[in-house]
């Protein structure tokens, strides 16, 4: 898919250009996660862990939705998803906020104009707690779901009446009600047949404390009224990832460790996509667009996980083409992974490899992995005329753009409320630490439900990870290493407590005290997030003064010289510099 801010008429004025590429960053979906799953029998711990980086500039608050008892005949609003196609003010909310309806949660009641259902289902008697984000994360019986937008052939407009679930509503309303995978993904394919999909293709990582399973959908048709989905079973003792495309291949019907829509075949054939003659139906080639944006978008990051977790496979990083089977649905690890493993996945600018974002000209003289996006070609170099220049750069693991990430780790021999526990960095990987928040809490953190990215706000967790995040952005070779500091050092901390912490809720609940367990996991939450919080901002302080000019001032002396190296200063010029009255090319 071409990004709108590419297709700007080369007529445009260089004001109106900028205008609407503005427009599209703001707005633009989450068309850049990654997303994880870990069987019971590939993890250290023996616990089914799924992850998530949401890799779009958008709502990044993490939120308490909490259990509730409903009348008969209630029905339950669906709202638009602004992740689906774009902020769409017709369906109420704000650019910043993804819901507005202080009933399904207090945290969504903070802002105006409320959100605008396209349609209602009916309403169960009772629906359980959850965390909820741009798309639902985990519930109160340890039901876990990751994300990534998949490129689909068709993606087709919410119409009320029609096409009004997306996958962001499908996860909520699977965590509202079910307490397994299984029940979650029949839940969602129900959901999809009756009441139509609209929006881009998805991966859905559906996981509990026993199982994992991936689950991808996708419209068929821009005016019908239903959907196409398939499922497949994450073996236990293997390690699945999605990055932007979609990943199950063959269609078998009656498998064991399969499921699908009824219409996945029929449909598929009226496109003309596939026939019976064709073989196995290949979700992927069939269903699927390739990759998003241009070649590597996605396979890149497929590769570099599967390297890191399992680097024996010796995976090759250049392939044939889009859909390539070289590399499996799931592999095995080399060794069993934990949470830190996982988020280190997450974190990777592709460091040690020849994709290297840290190294060259475009990392600067600092090493800085960030690379803007945007559509850079298709800002003026003067007025009324577009640039020219085509090209890309890798796309990273962890992208400055992320709004937030998390680990879930769902666990079978504790109580869901214990066992459940969802490992939540606001902003980028690399610079946010992992905050602990257990199934179990009575509320979630307010920093952590506080954000909004058109305000600067220190009473948001997200505000503060990317503020400093931004600042490395001057001077990242050097400021990363204090950032790390001090992350590394909460994180271990983090994980020191847990099994203290758990221990004590575990005896409280084997007592039958089960709100005092859970008034205890709430605590700990509010504690460590405090704790964080005060640090970070204190953090960029530090930071400022730090490298304050350019310069490295501590107490040892003020001004000290942080030159430019060497391989950089020739790459610029440097030695053209005026270092006598002649020309350069007269020397």
């Amino acid at each position: 898919m071409v990004p709108r801010s590419r297709r700007l008429s080369k007529n445009m004025g260089w004001k109106a250009a900028l205008a609407l590429v503005l427009v599209v960053v703001l707005a633009s979906p989450a068309w850049a996660c990654t997303t994880i799953l870990v069987g019971k029998k590939a993890t250290a711990d023996g616990s089914v862990m799924v992850s998530h980086s949401d890799d779009g500039l958008g709502d990044a608050r993490l939120v308490y939705v909490p259990a509730k008892d409903h009348a008969p005949g209630a029905m339950r609003p669906v709202y638009y998803s602004h992740c689906a196609l774009d902020f769409k003010p017709q369906w109420g909310g704000t650019e910043s906020h993804r819901i507005v309806d202080g009933g399904r949660a207090p945290a969504y009641g903070t802002a105006d104009p409320r959100s605008i259902p396209l349609g209602f289902i009916p309403q169960v008697a009772h629906t359980y707690a959850y965390f909820d984000a741009n798309y639902g994360i985990m519930n109160e019986h340890q039901v876990s779901i990751g994300e990534c937008t998949d490129r689909a052939k068709v993606d087709a407009e919410p119409e009320p009446g029609k096409r009004i679930f997306y996958s962001a509503e499908l996860s909520r309303v699977a965590l509202e009600r079910s307490k397994t995978a299984r029940e979650a993904i029949k839940i969602m394919g129900e959901l999809i047949e009756k009441y139509g999909y609209y929006g881009t293709g998805e991966t859905l990582l559906v996981a509990d404390a026993n199982e994992g399973w991936v689950m991808e959908m996708c419209a068929y048709d821009k005016d019908g009224t239903s959907g196409v989905w398939v499922a497949q079973r994450v073996p236990d003792d293997a390690f699945f990832v999605a990055a932007n495309q979609f990943r199950i291949r063959e269609v078998r019907s009656g498998a064991s460790d399969m499921m699908h829509s009824k219409n996945i075949f029929k449909a598929a054939q009226e496109k003309g996509w596939w026939k019976p003659a064709d073989g196995k139906l290949d979700w992927t080639s069939v269903y699927g667009g390739g990759e998003y944006h241009h070649p590597y978008y996605s396979l890149r990051r497929v590769w570099r996980a599967q390297s890191l977790v399992a680097p024996s496979l010796k995976l090759p990083a250049w392939v044939e083409g889009p859909f390539t089977r070289a590399y499996a649905f799931a592999i095995k690890p080399d060794q069993k992974l934990n949470v830190k493993d996982i988020f280190a996945i997450h974190r990777d600018n592709y460091e040690g490899t020849e994709f290297d974002l840290t190294k060259g000209m475009a990392a600067g003289p600092f090493g800085d992995p960030d690379r803007f996006e945007g559509g850079a070609e298709a800002m003026s170099v003067k007025e009324g005329e577009l640039s020219p220049v085509k090209g890309e750069f890798e796309r990273p693991l962890n992208i400055y753009r992320c709004v937030y990430a998390y680990v879930n780790q769902s666990r079978s021999w504790l109580p869901p409320a214990i066992g459940g526990v969802t490992w939540f960095g606001p902003d980028r990987p690399n610079t946010a630490v992992l905050l602990p928040m257990h199934a179990g809490v009575l509320d979630l953190p307010r920093p952590i439900q506080t954000s909004d990215i058109l305000k600067l706000d220190r009473g948001s967790m997200w505000s503060a990870f990317n503020y400093v995040a931004n600042q490395a952005q001057l001077k990242y070779s050097y400021m990363i290493k204090d950032i790390h500091a001090v992350r590394d050092k909460h994180e271990a901390r983090f994980f020191g407590l847990q099994k203290a912490l758990e221990d004590k809720a575990l005896a409280l609940w084997k007592k039958g005290d089960t709100k005092a367990a859970q008034a205890l996991l709430t605590l700990h939450a509010d504690m460590l997030t405090a704790d964080v919080l005060s640090d970070w901002w204190a953090l960029s302080e530090q930071l400022y003064i730090r490298y304050n000019d350019g310069y490295l001032n501590t107490k040892d002396g003020v001004a000290q010289a942080v030159f430019y190296p060497t391989w950089w200063l020739k790459q610029v010029g440097y030695e053209q510099g005026p270092v006598s009255y002649k020309k350069p090319s007269e020397r």
